[in-house]
């Protein structure tokens, strides 16, 4: 039998809850639940009208691994979906994870969660600009803090401010809250901000995928801008080989990173990150502080 729970009313069937997700850590899929329940105040806010991508991972990071943007079968009746255009393939329906019933459904999937750049309101329009910064090996994040820092110091110029939260991987997301614009027009500004900013640092930054060109190098990922794309979500735990969460940090401890273990959070660091800072990211909330793009072309 499987233990059932209740949460704001909603009767839930959480299964395997002793199962080993983590080997290298021990962790349980009860204690990545329960991880969820403790960081749903800011990750359900974060979450709020954007429809999800789930990157599954029920045996752990070394098991099996789907990612899936449609409503997943067996999804309780309850948990609210949306339809969301695709070009190519017509509409489809995705997941909203908008309450704590939602949240701890989805937790006991086993899943990374994926959020595009846009709300359900108003699909393909951009609240927010990512710049994903990547190491290419032997680089680390203590080179993706000095470009973020370059990229910081960019868009103040134009007016953005910046914010900054770990991949919860290898590397850095930048995030910039904007005035509603097209994707094609954030797209086409973040891309041109890479390329300047591998101009202006040669040696340490590239703007293209090119693995060839990537060793020893951040290259700063752009694409995620485009509609159909989409980033992994604040506080989300990671399918890595430790439970790593994609974890909001300050400026000042990008600017003081000379290891990669400093910007390294698994799941119970978030807890006493949050009673310290508080969550670094709810400027992104407030629509005043939304600033529009700079006029193009780029």
């Amino acid at each position: 039998m499987s233990p059932i729970t209740v949460v704001e009313g909603r009767r839930l069937s959480l299964t395997n809850l002793d199962k080993v997700i983590y080997p290298g850590t021990g962790t349980t899929k009860g204690e990545v639940v329960h991880y969820y329940t403790i960081t749903a105040d800011p990750l359900l806010a974060h979450l709020r009208d954007r429809p999800l991508s789930f990157l599954r991972y029920p045996d752990g990071p070394d098991g099996q691994r789907f990612f899936t943007k449609n409503v997943p079968p067996g999804t309780p009746a309850w948990v609210q979906t949306c339809e969301v255009p695709h070009s190519s393939s017509g509409p489809t329906r995705q997941v909203l994870v908008q309450d704590l019933s939602s949240l701890v459904w989805a937790a006991n999937l086993v899943v990374e969660l994926h959020a595009p750049q846009w709300t359900r309101g108003a699909p393909g329009s951009a609240d927010r600009l990512v710049f994903d910064l990547d190491p290419g090996a032997p680089a680390t994040v203590v080179e993706c803090c000095a470009a973020a820092q370059w990229l910081r110091r960019r868009l103040a110029t134009d007016g953005l401010d910046t914010y900054a939260k770990t991949s919860g991987a290898k590397g850095l997301h930048l995030i910039v809250p904007i005035e509603p614009t097209p994707s094609e027009r954030t797209t086409a500004y973040a891309r041109s901000l890479a390329v300047e900013a591998q101009a202006a640092l040669p040696d340490l930054v590239v703007h293209k995928m090119t693995k060839a060109l990537r060793p020893g190098k951040v290259f700063i990922d752009f694409s995620q801008n485009a509609a159909a794309k989409t980033t992994a979500v604040a506080y989300t735990l990671r399918a890595r080989p430790t439970p790593t969460v994609s974890a909001p940090v300050t400026w000042d401890e990008i600017a003081d990173c000379t290891d990669p273990g400093q910007l390294t959070f698994l799941f119970d660091d978030i807890a006493p990150r949050l009673a310290r800072h508080g969550d670094l990211l709810t400027p992104l909330l407030d629509p005043g502080r939304a600033r529009p793009l700079p006029n193009g072309p780029w």
